[in-house]
């Protein structure tokens, strides 16, 4: 137990560095810890290192399982099952691969035009923005395992049930005809080396990072904004867990939005420590990262706006649920 509190603290919330960054700030930048400046340049400084140095290592990590679990397999794989275990598998599958939710749209052309259903792959479209292995750890380093192992169950299970409803309402009329006829190219996939695998997880790394930094940097200003300068009364009055609106305005604001999962964390940090619901925090997270608006304007290029509508709908509406749910029992999680 006690290997696990000091896991925990040193390694995912990584207090050794917050104890050096107020160092930093107090003794270098001549600033108070007890005053709001202080405190924001400490919440800034501390959260950019911490999320920057687990995004690295983990996304290292994930990638390098990634590697086993190229387009063509994960296809292959998905094509094996049939019925509710297909859009479980194809949940399931969206965490280890994870893409953003712009990227798994050529993912969705490739496996609907391949013949899976695309119940399945609505599954995987759903979970792989939403839930990966790197959003649990660094949910828990944030908060606490608990609540990250809950997001994960959530996500998976809305990300099943909307693939499993699109699954039974036989859309296939309302994806564009280009996607069915779009065929992938049957290629064997050449046995990688270690060292291949090594060199491809290195360059996912730098990709992702490059395409992250600047919403990591947006979120924890924000995050450190809300968390010293916005008085507590007012974030009480808006997204308090009183105001039985609080969910929805917190999902319909993150829905226009287009940033990564890893910016938004900050953001439901600074909200939580304000007092507001962890259903409302993770509401917001959800609705960015699984309905950007990017990421539906591309989608609305392959289906037809009924079919868009119903999946925005569907995930939008559990979403909403999760939100109020989590916010009556999440006393038990924190």
């Amino acid at each position: 137990m006690f290997v696990f509190e000091w896991i925990n603290s040193q390694l995912l919330r990584m207090e050794w560095l917050s104890y050096l960054v107020k160092l930093l700030v107090e003794n270098v930048f001549r600033l108070s810890m007890q005053e709001r400046l202080g405190g924001s340049v400490h919440f800034f400084i501390y959260d950019v290192i911490k999320i920057f140095i687990l995004l690295s290592v983990l996304i290292f990590g994930i990638s390098y399982i990634q590697s086993f679990f190229p387009p063509e397999r994960t296809r292959k794989i998905l094509g094996r099952f049939n019925g509710i275990s297909a859009n479980i598998l194809g949940a399931l599958l969206g965490t280890v691969t994870p893409f953003c939710s712009c990227s798994s749209i050529p993912l969705f052309i490739g496996f609907t035009g391949a013949g899976l259903p695309i119940g399945v792959t609505f599954s995987f479209l759903i979970s792989s923005p939403l839930v990966d292995l790197a959003s649990v750890i660094l949910l828990a380093s944030i908060f606490n395992w608990e609540i990250a192992i809950v997001y994960v169950i959530v996500g998976l299970i809305l990300a099943v049930i909307g693939g499993t409803i699109i699954s039974k309402s036989r859309l296939e009329k309302y994806v564009e005809p280009f996607v069915f006829s779009n065929k992938i190219i049957e290629i064997e996939q050449e046995k990688l080396t270690v060292a291949d695998r090594v060199e491809f997880s290195k360059n996912q790394v730098q990709d992702i990072i490059k395409r992250v930094w600047k919403y990591i940097l947006i979120g924890v200003g924000i995050g450190a904004a809300i968390h010293n300068w916005i008085p507590e009364n007012v974030i009480s009055a808006v997204l308090g867990q009183d105001k039985w609106y609080s969910v929805i305005i917190a999902t319909l604001v993150g829905v226009p939005m287009y940033a990564d999962i890893f910016g938004t964390l900050p953001i439901a940090e600074a909200l939580v420590l304000k007092g507001v619901g962890i259903g409302t925090a993770l509401s917001f997270m959800m609705g960015v990262t699984a309905l950007s608006l990017p990421s539906m304007i591309m989608l609305n290029k392959v289906v037809k706006t009924k079919l868009l509508l119903i999946f925005g709908g569907i995930v939008t509406a559990g979403i909403i649920i999760i939100g109020y749910t989590l916010n009556a029992f999440g006393y038990l999680f924190i």
